[in-house]
């Protein structure tokens, strides 16, 4: 198995255009946001709250992404699709890699996960085995528990040296891209210029990576029970859903 020419086509798009990214957990979604023109789809594990109803994402198991990851391979033909290895599969390098390759089999052409420095030889030993990966730095959902919620990163210098030290450890790996997530924007825009590789930002204001990625229920407004802070919300399909309901509702009742 080689590297997927689709993740080294957007490790080269460094510094020259930015990348679009969005979340797709479902066929007609993948295939909608494929036929628009975004250039990355990942299977997120924010499928365990947006799609599955559990309140964060370490619910989520890797039968959970390996059904939606084979979904939103159906329907895509031009994006990268990177797949979320969920909490608890890759504790070491041996089972990282077994896990990536189901993802992989179900229709991803990367992986993803979270963490830095301590995760590097599981990035490297995935790299080695031919699978593309996209690195998680800054506020990472699958710690939530253990840190208590859901903190902006970057605030002082030395937790920016930390994220930057997990960074390179992640690019000398051999990562294709890293996801920075809730990271403050003076940080981001530190850690896109030192690195190598693309940064694709969520939470980090505008214009402080190389991309940008935004889960799909915040941009269509199709979650209206919560939606993060630093999301822009640019359609409102939940009150088209219910007046469409209710327009059915009425017909029926007439």
């Amino acid at each position: 198995m080689s590297l997927s020419e689709n993740a080294n086509r957007i490790r080269a798009r460094k510094g020259k255009a930015p990348i679009s990214a969005l979340t797709a957990y479902d066929y007609a979604t993948a295939r909608l946001l494929d036929e628009a023109g975004v250039d990355l789809l990942l299977v997120g594990d924010s499928l365990g709250m947006v799609v599955l109803g559990f309140p964060d994402t370490t619910h989520v198991t890797l039968d959970h992404m390996i059904h939606h990851t084979s979904a939103v391979a159906r329907g895509t033909k031009n994006a990268l699709i990177i797949g979320d290895l969920p909490i608890h599969t890759y504790p070491d390098p041996e089972t990282a890699v077994a896990n990536a390759h189901r993802l992989i089999e179900a229709g991803a052409e990367a992986v993803k996960l979270e963490g830095g420095v301590r995760q590097a030889e599981k990035v490297a030993a995935i790299v080695a085995d031919g699978i593309s990966v996209v690195g998680h730095l800054g506020m990472l959902p699958q710690r939530v528990k253990e840190e208590g919620g859901y903190t902006k990163k970057g605030k002082t210098d030395g937790e920016t040296q930390a994220i930057l030290e997990g960074a390179f450890a992640l690019q000398e790996a051999g990562v294709c891209a890293i996801v920075l997530e809730s990271i403050l924007p003076k940080a981001a825009r530190l850690l896109t210029e030192k690195l190598d590789v693309p940064t694709i930002g969520i939470g980090c204001g505008e214009g402080n990576c190389d991309g940008e990625i935004a889960v799909i229920t915040d941009v269509i407004g199709s979650f209206p029970w919560f939606s993060p802070p630093f999301a822009t919300q640019r359609a409102d399909v939940a009150v088209e859903i219910t007046k469409a309901v209710k327009a059915y509702l009425d017909d029926l009742s007439r």
